[in-house]
């Protein structure tokens, strides 16, 4: 029989947990009664069509459900100036109760640290950052026909390079090897995208691409694989991606050969870690923020939101607010000579 002091001790641990339970769903109640018969804006920093649009709309399709009071999502495209448009409407005119939420370009995050000259008026590592559907691993492609074929070919023979603006990762990410690798990259810009690039390719005017993402290629042109007419000769990414792995395709890392420069490429490739950077304005009531979060976390695991992916072949890779929170965070305390090099190279 238990004594009085386990009696206490047990009826203070059942208070707590009551108390803890009553208190959560106080919480979740709050969240309810907000949301309910609401609509939440998601705001697209892209072009209808293109891969973060369907990335968002599959979103909007089933993160309703999973947010108490099953509010009404709704899209608008808010293209323009790399989404850095609608990073600075986000940021400075979205509401801030957690009713709006958006994605954009990794770009745009990174963009006032290495084009500060640029003025924009929004400050990423103080967006609330609901977490990223996928983690990107870029390559660089050369048609087969090309005289190079792998890094060290590059470092001998010129090689023209497709590009689109400053800015762009395809103009970025071989200025960046020129700099690092001494790759004799001639970069050809003024391209609309990567799909005017590949055109180029095929007719001879280029001989290649860089800073390409691995799953843009995979669902843009899949002939290119199928058929063999391009070299994937290298991958950037945080981590292997193991289909290039099996490919026998090298990590950019392997190349390195001291810290400085070592450096330079994590700062470029780090923003890869948050290839479809979901978030909201700063300022959203913590409990907000944490329903959405939870409802993003909860949707990047939803069988019907994998199986509605999977038929738009969207490559889903999920990694938390809190994650790319701190990483945004530690990317802009990056030390001032290493930001002001790869400034440098990329331009």
């Amino acid at each position: 029989m238990p004594n009085s002091h386990q009696v206490r001790s047990l009826s203070a641990a059942v208070g707590l947990f009551v108390a803890a339970f009553a208190a959560d769903a106080a919480a979740q109640s709050t969240i309810e009664s907000f949301y309910k018969g609401r609509s939440v804006d998601m705001i697209i920093g892209a072009d209808a069509g293109g891969g973060y649009d369907v990335y968002a709309r599959v979103v909007v399709r089933h993160m309703p459900r999973h947010l108490a009071g099953n509010p009404t999502m709704v899209p608008k495209n808010m293209p323009g100036a790399g989404s850095n448009k609608a990073a600075e409407f986000i940021y400075s005119a979205a509401p801030r109760d957690g009713s709006a939420i958006g994605i954009v370009f990794p770009g745009a995050i990174m963009t006032p640290l290495l084009d500060p000259g640029r003025g924009l008026k929004f400050d990423p590592p103080k967006f609330s950052y609901l977490g990223t559907a996928n983690k990107e691993v870029r390559v660089c492609a050369m048609r087969k026909e090309s005289a190079a074929k792998t890094i060290a070919d590059a470092t001998k023979t010129e090689v023209l390079m497709g590009a689109t603006a400053e800015g762009g990762s395809t103009q970025d990410y071989p200025a960046v090897m020129n700099e690092v690798l001494g790759t004799k990259f001639k970069i050809i810009r003024g391209y609309k995208g990567t799909r005017d690039i590949t055109l180029a390719v095929e007719r001879g005017e280029t001989d290649g691409l860089c800073g390409w993402a691995w799953t843009s290629l995979k669902t843009q042109k899949p002939d290119w694989l199928e058929n063999k007419s391009v070299n994937i000769f290298v991958q950037f990414g945080i981590e292997n991606d193991p289909e290039l792995d099996k490919m026998g395709v090298p990590p950019i890392w392997s190349f390195v050969k001291n810290e400085a420069d070592k450096q330079l490429l994590e700062l470029m490739v780090g923003q890869q870690v948050f290839g479809r950077p979901f978030l909201a304005p700063p300022g959203v009531p913590s409990d907000k923020l944490q329903a959405l979060r939870d409802a993003f976390g909860a949707t990047m695991k939803d069988k019907a939101f994998l199986e509605d992916a999977a038929k738009s072949k969207l490559d889903i890779d999920y990694d938390s607010g809190e994650a790319v929170q701190k990483l945004v965070e530690r990317m802009y305390a990056t030390p001032k000579p290493v930001v002001d090099r790869l400034i440098a190279a990329m331009k």
